[in-house]
């Protein structure tokens, strides 16, 4: 049974975005798991701002309460004591399939021929999502309510074969014909169950709690809540938690390709991924910059809060200071107020603020974590010299992003790709700086203290690990083209004028 306690309202405005989604769950007889849950996605939130959403079951019936905006403003006090139970899935999203309406938000809700209800979050991106619809009309299993996500045909699929075999033996069997990222949280009344796919694209850990245990898309999550880390959710790993304990079960064999760009950006400094500091692997990034592109200035800055860490080590191995050129406003998110023309036309500033007196006559070299369409590195450049800097010379702790993310990244398409059509020097013209250096693939894959083998580089090398479909379509809007019948709404995958077959084919 669900209860659903949330009304659809108007999206918010779609800035550039680079983010992706977060999933927690909570299995903890005698906690508040609802509040833990909300806490959870507190600690998840720069991994998508559009909505979120808490399911909770208490053994008989699974609630759901989702909503658009970000988590502090979908839940209150009130909400979260309605929400009552020992078992929860909670997601805070930004859409890589679908748009940002609030019958996206998640966790989605399905229930089974006998009457169980099944409550899903999900970070990643399918490529097979064509696939899966055929085969959910095949099987008499309709879009819910508008929903136009991978996610809500996982969530169909789940539930109609869960009906004669549980939800357990459904998720083995259906897990294995999924291709694309997912790190996925999902709960019946009376069990937790999280999955990765078996590239382990999105990390996914394993926590314990007292009375209880939590899994969560970064380990900072963990920390926030109490929850002593275990391990990673293994690739191609199905962890079941009731009653009875923890299971593990495997599904697929697991062929890591964990993703490059979690160090770069996606993830909290403070977070853990496969035994590595994020922040400590920032850092360093920023230290071998420094030797590789090196500088004569006065200061090193960041462009907080992402080139931060970098920044710091660029200055630490170059042995020019470091300092503060530029304040953030902390409370810019996401708005559901449209920018006036004359407030459009400031662009950045809504995010970024000079300190004139510490930019004033200085050289400058500005830290930054990645170069995607340009717009924002551009108006950074104005802005500083406006402010009185005397050269800016800027340093990117990361290759240039030539290639679209097809696995739960929502970058720009390749033709907005700034590195896709021009070279070092044209880009460095375009966003007006004195100079550019991008850190070398090798010296990040170095700074991860991972195998190169177990990385997925695609949006920098265009070598995707896992097969995108050829013969079929796939987008963001993928699903909203399919149910209408709009072939366009769709966009065919073309990977530097060849098919998307052939990507893993390329030198």
């Amino acid at each position: 049974m669900v209860t659903d306690q949330s009304a659809p309202q108007a999206g918010p405005i779609d800035p550039e975005p680079r983010e992706e989604c977060g999933v927690f769950g909570v299995w903890a007889p005698g906690e508040e798991v609802a509040k833990l849950t909300y806490y959870g996605l507190y600690a998840l939130q720069h991994r998508g701002q559009e909505a979120a959403g808490i399911s909770v079951s208490d053994g008989k019936q699974v609630v759901v309460f989702k909503d658009l905006g970000l988590v502090s403003q979908v839940f209150d006090e009130q909400v979260l004591l309605s929400l009552r139970g020992h078992v929860a899935v909670g997601h805070c999203r930004y859409s890589t399939t679908g748009s940002g309406t609030w019958e996206n938000a998640q966790p989605t809700f399905r229930t089974t021929a006998a009457g169980s209800g099944l409550a899903l979050g999900h970070n990643g991106n399918l490529v097979n999502t064509a696939e899966l619809l055929e085969r959910s009309r095949e099987a008499g299993i309709t879009i819910k309510n508008g929903a136009t996500t991978d996610s809500d045909l996982i969530c169909g699929l789940l539930a109609s074969a869960a009906a004669d075999k549980g939800f357990e033996q459904a998720a083995m069997e259906l897990l294995p014909t999924l291709s694309g990222a997912f790190c996925l949280v999902f709960a019946d009344e009376t069990t937790l169950y999280a999955a990765r796919d078996p590239h382990g694209v999105h990390p996914l850990v394993l926590g314990r709690l007292e009375r209880g245990w939590v899994v969560a898309s970064e380990t900072a999550a963990l920390d926030i809540v109490g929850a002593s880390f275990v391990r990673e959710v293994e690739p191609g790993e199905l962890l079941a938690i009731d009653e009875g304990g923890l299971r593990s079960s495997r599904f697929a064999v697991p062929e890591p390709k964990g993703c490059i760009f979690e160090y770069v950006y996606l993830a909290r400094p403070d977070t853990t991924i496969s035994g590595r500091s994020v922040h400590a692997t920032r850092v360093e990034i920023g230290r071998r910059l420094a030797s590789e592109h090196p500088a004569e200035a006065d200061l090193v800055i960041p462009v907080p809060e992402s080139g931060t860490p970098a920044a710091i080590g660029y200055a630490q191995a170059s042995g020019i200071p470091y300092g503060q050129g530029l304040v953030k406003n902390a409370y810019v998110g996401r708005t559901f107020i449209q920018p006036s023309q004359t407030i459009r036309q400031l662009g950045i500033r809504l995010k970024l603020n000079p300190l004139r007196d510490v930019i004033r006559g200085k050289r400058l070299v500005v830290v930054d974590d990645s170069i995607v369409r340009g717009n924002t590195q551009r108006a950074l450049v104005r802005m500083l010299r406006e402010a009185g800097a005397l050269e800016v010379h800027v340093r990117i702790a990361s290759p240039p992003v030539r290639w679209p993310c097809f696995y739960g990244i929502d970058f720009a398409s390749r033709a907005e790709l700034i590195a896709n059509g021009l070279d070092f020097d044209g880009i460095r013209r375009s966003i007006g700086a004195d100079s550019l250096g991008y850190v070398s693939t090798e010296t990040l894959v170095a700074a991860s203290e991972q195998p190169r083998s177990r990385l997925c580089m695609a949006c920098f090398d265009g070598r995707y690990p896992i097969p995108l479909p050829g013969d079929a379509m796939i987008g963001k809007h993928l699903l909203e083209g399919l149910e209408k019948g709009v072939a366009g709404s769709a966009t065919p995958v073309m990977v530097n004028g060849y098919g998307a077959e052939d990507a893993l084919q390329r030198p």
